[in-house]
């Protein structure tokens, strides 16, 4: 049989190791436990730093967004302004092309209409000539029949009666 004394418990021994297990747990929270934490610490600042950067970059960006799209929005009001103006004009300036050329079409055909009648008169006093000439000559064919002379005056006027009913 062995002997108990392999078992036994050494109080000594127990306090030593607990003394050196405090020891160690001392040792271990200044150097190694503080400066760890200052170290997460110092990076969890960074992170944080890193991320208020981030986040003012955001806001930047979202009123620079907002400014570009107030003036694009001022810029295209702008150049809808433009354009109803440009259109504005174009459409005056038709119609004023269109008024003037209306104008001269109708002088045109006033000036066609005046020449017109101008060879209607020309003609109607050619008409009248050859007429009385027409006329003459019948008159000295029936003054050689011996036509008397009123006879000779209404065969005239029918005839330049018939030739003004024609026109």
């Amino acid at each position: 049989m062995q002997s108990l004394e392999v078992i036994s418990v050494n109080l000594w021994q127990i306090l030593i190791s607990l003394l050196n297990l405090l020891i160690l747990f001392l040792l271990f929270k200044k150097f190694l436990f503080k400066p760890v934490n200052k170290m997460l610490a110092k990076r969890q600042n960074e992170i944080d730093a890193k991320y208020e950067a981030a986040d003012s970059a955001k806001r930047a960006a979202e009123e620079d967004k907002l400014l570009w799209d107030e003036k694009i929005g001022t810029v295209k009001a702008e150049t809808d302004e433009m354009i109803k103006k440009a259109q504005d004009s174009a459409k005056r300036q038709g119609e004023t092309i269109v008024t003037k050329a209306k104008e001269q079409a109708d002088g045109i055909i006033r000036q066609a209409e005046t020449q017109a009648k101008l060879e209607m008169k020309k003609a109607e006093e050619g008409i009248k000539k050859e007429i009385v000439e027409v006329s003459a000559a019948l008159a000295n064919k029936l003054l050689e029949r011996e036509i008397n002379v009123d006879d000779h005056r209404e065969l005239i006027d029918s005839f330049i009666e018939k030739i003004g009913d024609e026109e």
